[in-house]
């Protein structure tokens, strides 16, 4: 008899299906700027900034929320304060891919509260967590304790953050460029300059 193949392969669960990305217009791209230069900015403040009413404004964020493009709002914490001076890149390497192993593993690292962040990214490593510690002594115990002692772990290789500079923020689509009150406001000169030029 033929021998049947990939029996004993291992059998992954389907993983969730693609969420769709929601579609974005130019107030939803202006807003989510404004927003992501100040989560804090009231509504009314808001409403001015991108050019709409102020009704217009929070059902946009509303809908922006509900949609899952605003995730949430993150206060930005000096650690130092916290007694958590010490910053780190932990980038891990697993022993085997399985997705069992895989979603143990990313619990196991949400549920630590040195972990600040948690990437699963490609190449040689699995996965690097952003962490904290009160002093090279305490990350190299977190490491080994916390990392390392975890079955699916095969590397862990630890590198100090010297210093963290926030982005400017996400890209904005060239499509929204000019939006908001102040891209109203070109428009509008642009119009009344055409008018001028052809009437002269």
């Amino acid at each position: 008899m033929p021998e049947q193949q990939g029996s004993s392969a291992v059998q992954l669960s389907p993983g969730p299906p693609a969420r769709q990305k929601p579609a974005l217009d130019v107030v939803d791209r202006a807003i989510l700027r404004e927003l992501s230069r100040d989560a804090r900015m009231p509504n009314n403040a808001l409403a001015l900034a991108v050019g709409v009413a102020p009704s217009t404004c929070l059902g946009r964020v509303r809908s922006l929320r509900q949609r899952g493009v605003l995730r949430g709002f993150h206060a930005d914490i000096d650690l130092e304060a916290l007694g958590l001076p010490i910053q780190a890149l932990v980038a891990v390497r697993l022993s085997t891919h399985s997705r069992d192993s895989i979603e143990q593993f990313q619990a196991h690292a949400q549920s630590l509260p040195q972990v600040l962040g948690t990437f699963h990214v490609s190449g040689t490593n699995d996965y690097l967590l952003h962490v904290g510690a009160a002093s090279p002594t305490a990350l190299r115990d977190f490491v080994v304790d916390a990392i390392t002692t975890q079955s699916a772990v095969l590397h862990a290789e630890t590198s100090l953050i010297f210093e963290y500079l926030r982005g400017a923020g996400p890209v904005i689509d060239p499509a929204a460029r000019g939006s908001g009150r102040l891209g109203h406001q070109k428009t509008a000169t642009a119009a009344l300059d055409r008018v001028s030029a052809s009437s002269a």
